[in-house]
């Protein structure tokens, strides 16, 4: 059947370099050849396809942007009204001022805060703040924190090194070799190796750059290492909340756990799909930015702040967060059910309203995955082997959607048994990590 939106990726493949501008929503990561790709309009859990098919989204729902739903009422309304006020003039929107001071109350180790627009830059940022603030160059880090140089740095050595971070195969080319070095990984949950980075550069350390939890739990007394740590060194200890903030409470998930970072970074979740980004921190080291050059025009537009504020009332208002760990915990539950009746073996990780599955220990895991979102597809659903809960999620569209899980795996485990998996793909086997198109 001819798909508009494979057609329209065609043409988009020969004047766009990688095809989109996320390799997040690049078709090849989900089904090549099939990915409806582009969408006419989304409103709650639904998107509709350039041909008018409708999908319930019950894969990444925005790359985890919208945590309210799609075209949420509520933040739409606050943002039309900015919109119709003028959202940028030579003046500044009193809104950045009622942000700063929100995000302050709901962070009370935190004094001043900056902003952006995207999780990438906002992590740029608060590494320049923590450089300023230590006359240092190195940082040590641990998980994916964007595509900027300080970054990606590490890979201009044996070219792995990230391999382990997110994605295999990100490749540090256009960054400049002098940065070679300056970027120094550790795993999380393995407090010897920042140790070891420590004992080596321990006095050239500018900044421990992390997410406080994503994928596993913390074990005891790794983050209070951490911070330990970057107190002993005089490293500006940052955390990425650009993923994991608001999802289990109102404010950035370190506050569960109690452990103070010096920087705290958001994006995504925190204004519902509008771009915005904010770096908070404690004062000494937020006033180190008025030290070295951080400015741009469209971070003083009016939307964003709207969108953020409007967002994050209605997130408290209406705890948020107990709904989406209700609907996370509702999806492992049936996946881990799904999995013992067909007979298949999965691994799950991540916090509930973030969560992941894995079909463990067979050799041709990715096609079965690419099976898995083939089949969903078939039966309307947006889907991949993770899940990002929104509050327009609702126990019926998880019902359904288990229902196909269940379908889906028992297809899958019989595949298995008779080694047809990829016979019954009707294109190639999804991309595991980074890959030029071709």
């Amino acid at each position: 059947m001819k798909s508009t939106g494979q057609e329209l990726y065609k043409r988009a493949k020969t004047i766009i370099p990688g095809g989109t501008q996320l390799l997040s929503k690049r078709p090849e990561m989900f089904l090549p050849e099939q990915w409806p790709v582009y969408y006419s309009k989304a409103k709650g859990v639904e998107i509709w396809d350039l041909d008018d098919n409708k999908y319930i989204d019950m894969s990444y729902c925005g790359i985890g942007a919208t945590i309210l739903g799609y075209a949420d009422a509520d933040v739409d309304e606050a943002v039309c009204r900015a919109i119709a006020a003028g959202s940028m003039a030579t003046l500044n929107c009193p809104e950045e001022v009622y942000l700063a001071e929100l995000l302050c109350e709901l962070h009370p180790w935190a004094d001043m805060v900056r902003y952006g627009r995207g999780g990438g830059e906002a992590m740029a940022v608060a590494v320049r703040i923590a450089r300023a603030k230590t006359g240092r160059d190195k940082v040590a880090f641990c998980g994916y924190h964007g595509w900027h140089d300080w970054y990606l740095a590490a890979n201009l050595g044996a070219g792995d090194c990230l391999d382990g971070h997110l994605l295999p195969g990100l490749e540090p080319a256009g960054v400049p070799r002098v940065l070679g070095g300056s970027a120094l990984p550790f795993h999380y949950n393995n407090i010897n190796e920042i140790k070891t980075i420590v004992s080596k550069y321990g006095s050239q350390l500018a900044a421990i750059v992390m997410e406080p939890v994503r994928g596993n739990e913390p074990e005891e007394g790794f983050l209070e290492g951490i911070r330990a740590i970057a107190s002993e060194t005089g490293a500006v200890l940052i955390f990425d909340e650009v993923t994991s903030g608001w999802r289990l409470n109102t404010g950035g998930i370190h506050l569960l756990y109690g452990i103070t970072p010096d920087i705290a970074v958001f994006a995504k979740a925190i204004s519902n799909g509008y771009p915005m980004a904010a770096i908070i921190g404690k004062a000494d080291v937020m006033e180190a930015a008025e030290a070295t050059f951080i400015s741009s025009t469209y971070w003083t537009e009016k939307i964003g702040p709207v969108a953020a504020l409007a967002t994050i009332q209605k997130h408290r208002r209406c705890d948020v967060s107990r709904h989406l760990i209700g609907i996370g915990e509702l999806v492992r539950t049936g996946w881990q059910s799904a999995a013992k009746r067909s007979g298949l073996t999965v691994h799950l990780s991540g916090i509930a309203p973030l969560s992941h599955f894995a079909f463990d220990g067979y050799g041709n895991s990715q096609a079965m995955h690419t099976l898995f979102v083939q089949m969903l597809l078939e039966r309307g659903f947006l889907a991949k082997n993770s899940f990002y809960a929104t509050y327009a999620h609702q126990s019926y569209h998880i019902e359904e959607y288990l229902d196909a899980v269940d379908e889906a795996f028992a297809f899958i485990a019989a595949a298995v048994e008779k080694n047809s998996v990829e016979k019954h793909l009707k294109g190639p086997i999804a991309h595991s990590g980074f890959r030029r198109l071709t």
